[in-house]
Order: C-alpha cells, then sequence, then structure tokens
C-alpha cells in the first residue's frame, strides 16, 4: 500500500468554544476517492477550509505527502497540489470557456501574466484536454456567463483539474443541479480518479451511489463511520441519523 498522501491527525477546530472539527482523523490515498457526507453543522466545509488552510486548527495536524502544512498559506498550499471547487461557480464570466481552462492551466500564476497571450497559451494543451473531460467541446468558445447553472458547475470543476492539483476538493459539486446533470457530474468525477486524489463533500445518497468511492461520514466534527457506502448503509446509527430508519 502506497503512503498517504493527505492525513489529518487529530484536527480540532474551535470557535470561541464551539468546535467545529473535534479530533477529526482523515486518511487520503493518492489517486483515490472518498466522499465525506454529514448533516449541516458536521463540519465538512470546516474540514475543507482546514487542509487548504483557510483556517487553522487549534490542535492535530494537517499532513500532505508526509510534511505538516497546518501552518502555511493558502496560496502555498495550491502550490504544493492542492486545489478546491466551492459550491458556488467562480468562473470569469466574461471570458470563454477555453480561456477560463487556459488560466486555471496556466503554469505561472501572477495576475499579470495569466491576462496576456502568453499566460493562456502556455497552459493551452492542457486547457483543450480538459474542456473534452468535462463535456464542453461544443461550449469552447462560448462566454463562461451564457452558461448553465450545471455547466458553469463543470467548467469549475475543469479548472480545478486543469492546475494538475494531485488532490481535488470538491465542496457539494451537484448543488442545483437536476438529476441528470449529477449524473454527469458523477461520470465526470470518476473520469479524475486515479490521477488525481478527489475528495467529494455532498449529502445527496443517490448522488454518492452513483460514484461508489470510500465514504466517511462525520457527526459533530468528528468521524463517525467509514467504509463502503453498503457498509455506511447497514450501520444503525448512520441508518437512523443520516440515511432514514431502514424498513423493517
Amino acid at each position: 500500500m502506497s503512503a498517504p498522501l493527505l492525513q489529518l491527525e487529530g484536527v480540532t477546530v474551535d470557535f470561541d468554544g464551539f468546535k467545529a472539527l473535534n479530533d477529526l482523523s482523515l486518511s487520503l490515498e493518492p489517486g483515490s476517492l472518498t466522499i465525506v457526507i454529514g448533516p449541516n453543522g458536521a463540519g465538512k466545509s470546516t474540514m475543507c477550509d482546514t487542509i487548504i488552510g483557510r483556517v487553522r486548527p487549534t490542535a492535530g495536524r494537517v499532513l500532505l505527502r508526509g510534511e505538516d502544512i497546518s501552518k502555511l498559506r493558502e496560496d502555498r498550499i495550491v502550490g504544493l497540489g492542492v486545489c478546491r471547487k466551492f459550491q458556488t461557480p467562480g468562473v470569469l464570466v466574461g471570458l470563454s470557456v477555453i480561456d477560463n481552462l487556459a488560466i486555471a492551466a496556466t503554469k505561472d500564476r501572477r495576475w499579470w501574466k495569466s491576462f496576456t497571450l502568453a499566460g493562456p497559451a502556455a497552459g493551452r494543451e492542457r486547457a483543450e484536454q480538459v474542456l473534452e473531460m468535462i463535456g464542453l467541446a461544443d461550449r469552447r468558445d462560448v462566454l463562461a456567463g451564457e452558461l448553465s447553472h450545471g455547466e458553469k458547475q463543470w467548467l469549475e470543476i475543469g479548472m480545478v483539474v486543469a492546475t494538475d492539483a494531485e488532490l481535488i476538493l470538491l465542496d457539494e459539486p451537484t448543488a442545483g443541479m437536476g438529476a441528470a446533470e449529477s449524473t454527469r457530474t458523477a461520470q465526470i468525477i470518476l473520469g479524475l480518479v486515479g490521477r488525481h486524489a478527489v475528495l467529494v463533500i455532498d449529502h445527496d445518497i443517490d448522488f454518492v451511489e452513483q460514484m461508489g468511492g470510500h465514504v466517511a461520514v462525520l457527526h459533530q466534527g468528528s468521524l463517525f463511520k467509514e467504509g463502503s457506502l453498503a457498509e455506511v448503509r447497514s450501520d444503525a446509527d448512520v441508518a437512523s441519523i443520516y440515511l432514514g430508519r431502514p424498513r423493517a
């Protein structure tokens, strides 16, 4: 078994007496898919904030490839190969789909480079690859602001992928989507696994079921249960608290 890519070791985040994370330990392998579920307030988004450096742990450590990143700035952590997609799409609405991807793929992240011809051109080959991956090849030259909600979500997933981050964090990637769009999103995510480790936060069990993968259940800031979705579903406590009581 390979060494873990990411490890959370006893991570606690205390906001003035409220423990958003409480002695949370979790491990992700390279190229793996981990889906984190749990009700509102379970600590899912705080966990992502802590991994990416937006929030500092009160106690415990976040390790990336065995190195402690708990005290690093967010930009340093991104530079080490961790990238996050938030719930609300943050695409550049005045630029085309391909230009959004090219800017995300540009290795020189200095802002004045990104808005020159040399900047986007440097990442255009990678952008073209990602364009096919997210199924937006026919929308290549459309302004991002003209995309549907689902297409904007896929574009932002593509922008995260275009950075070539080894670890991708996707916070509720199906928010606001219908069933067909959620299915397409699951297919896109499954296409990333192997080349990237992917951590998905979601609460839609139908969506989780389409992806398979390792499931971690958070409750009151702690790891409550982990395993396959079948194992999680068969746990009586998980079933009663998160998924509805099993039928008699």
